[in-house]
């Protein structure tokens, strides 16, 4: 289930809200009771390589596709 940030403007407290994609757009209630809440824009970092098996597929190699002999 997606996971959504929010801040509440009243006290600051920063928390997340786990809910379906279906309800995202509704406003959050803050921990302390405060309904003034902004939903943040979270970042996400994906590392590691793709592909099956976490090997990535290969295209011939070197910077250029293997045409330059690097």
């Amino acid at each position: 289930m997606p996971r959504y940030e929010f801040r509440c403007r009243a006290c600051g407290d920063t928390f997340e809200v786990n809910r379906p994609m279906a309800r995202a757009a509704e406003p959050a209630r803050c921990p302390q009771g405060h309904d003034d809440t902004a939903k943040l824009l979270s970042t996400i970092a994906v590392t590691g390589r793709s592909g099956v098996g976490g090997i990535a597929p290969t295209a011939g190699g070197g910077c250029c596709g293997g045409g330059c002999g690097c």
